[in-house]
């Protein structure tokens, strides 16, 4: 089943299986906002759309446990698929889990993440950027997400972690699968092939863990071996999650920034020509595009208790969609030119792209090091770049952004 409805319903106001959505989905955001900014979609769960409304569920004690969700049409179809097993290594990342259990595990993996390792991998990532630059310099004409947008968050988060080599094209596609269980999935075909992802993606983590034990050094995968806090550590399944979280959160969400940014800005001439001209601009120009196009597009949360929003009654077990792209273009917040991308917008570090409240993005920091470097390089070397083909866009809901970029360096 593709479409967005159940058999005999009508199709709804949030239609995110709609032709073009992948493409655009901010029309249906901007009705959303203006017409049912807390709207209930048929299959069961509900949308919030507007800023303010999304910032506070956001730091609510909402939960993200999926067992916290009442019966309804999609938990009948993934518990058929499913049985009462998370998609997603067991539910056992700090992605999946509520305080205090997510309190314990993000504080053993900060433990090996902290903003001080980050920053120190700026010159390995501009080393990495200039040398694929070069090749992107000899060769004219590329597409941007193949030689750049993901081989670049791939490598620096495998390097961080310190796993071995891999088959980053496989590793690709089964995160590319995993990651659909962040959003409303009605195929049941689908769910099954994300499930297989999981299994497989587990072993390939399991071995990595397995390699490194053997082979420890001054990396991140050694330091989450080995992190600890009051004789508290990460037991085997809990590592394996936590390792799979950083793996494919490391590479696929920057992968969306940088193919998107770059897309956003290449749309936009007169944005991109302010960074060739001012590269101390860039710093901004990351949060804006990270506002303009969110990498991630929603951030769920399911109801403990009844919540009211905007004079809406959210029951008791809810799944709820915080839409952060909406957000992110909401007027209300934003002003009239919330829809432009402004390099130079004051402010912009406020949008919600990274979420908010305890689940805030560990890897915020990363992510913006890397738009950092690459926007500054890429202005820099090739001020002439342009578009040079039709987009493809990866198709998902949630982790949205081009699947090819076509750009040429030449005039």
């Amino acid at each position: 089943m593709s479409e967005s409805t159940l058999p005999g319903q009508d199709v709804p106001l949030f239609n995110p299986f709609a032709e073009g959505f992948a493409e655009n989905p901010y029309p249906q955001y901007a009705r959303l906002r203006d017409e049912a900014p807390v709207y209930e979609h048929p299959l069961g769960f509900w949308t919030v759309t507007r800023y303010a409304d999304v910032s506070a569920l956001l730091r609510s004690g909402a939960s993200v446990e999926e067992r916290n969700v009442a019966p309804g049409p999609l938990s009948y179809l993934r518990e058929e698929v499913y049985g009462d097993r998370s998609p997603r290594v067991g539910g056992l990342s700090m992605l999946d889990r509520d305080p205090p259990d997510h309190t314990r595990l993000r504080k053993l993996v900060s433990k090996a993440f902290t903003p001080r390792s980050v920053q120190a991998l700026r010159p390995r990532i501009a080393e990495l950027v200039d040398g694929m630059l070069d090749d992107i310099a000899e060769r004219g004409r590329v597409d941007l997400v193949s030689v750049l947008a993901f081989p670049l968050p791939f490598a620096v988060i495998a390097e961080m972690l310190g796993t071995p080599p891999t088959d980053h094209l496989r590793v690709r596609e089964l995160s590319g699968l995993l990651v659909r269980s962040l959003e409303p999935v009605v195929d049941p075909e689908l769910l099954r092939a994300i499930e297989d992802a999981n299994t497989e993606l587990g072993e390939i983590a399991a071995d990595m863990i397995a390699w490194k034990r053997r082979n420890p050094a001054d990396d991140l995968l050694t330091a989450l071996i080995g992190a600890e806090e009051d004789g508290d550590v990460l037991d085997d399944d809990e590592l394996i999650a936590q390792v799979l979280l950083l793996y494919i959160a490391g590479h696929e969400t920057t992968v969306n920034l940088l193919g998107g940014g770059t897309l956003a800005l290449l749309r936009e001439p007169s944005q991109y020509a302010a960074l060739v001209r001012d590269p101390a601009l860039v710093p901004g120009a990351v949060e804006e595009l990270l506002r303009y196009d969110s990498p991630v597009q929603e951030s769920r949360r399911i109801t403990l208790e009844p919540m009211t929003i905007d004079g809406v009654e959210i029951p008791k077990g809810a799944f709820v969609m915080a839409v952060l792209a909406s957000a992110n273009r909401d007027e209300r917040y934003w002003g009239a030119d919330a829809d432009r991308l402004r390099v130079d917008r004051e402010g912009a570090r406020h949008h919600v792209s990274f979420g908010a409240g305890v689940h805030h993005c560990l890897g915020a920091s990363l992510a913006r090091l890397e738009g950092e470097v690459v926007f500054e390089r890429l202005a820099s070397r090739f001020p002439g770049l342009r578009l040079d083909g039709d987009v493809e866009w990866n198709g998902r809901i949630n982790l949205r952004g081009p699947a090819v970029l076509p750009v040429s360096t030449e005039p």
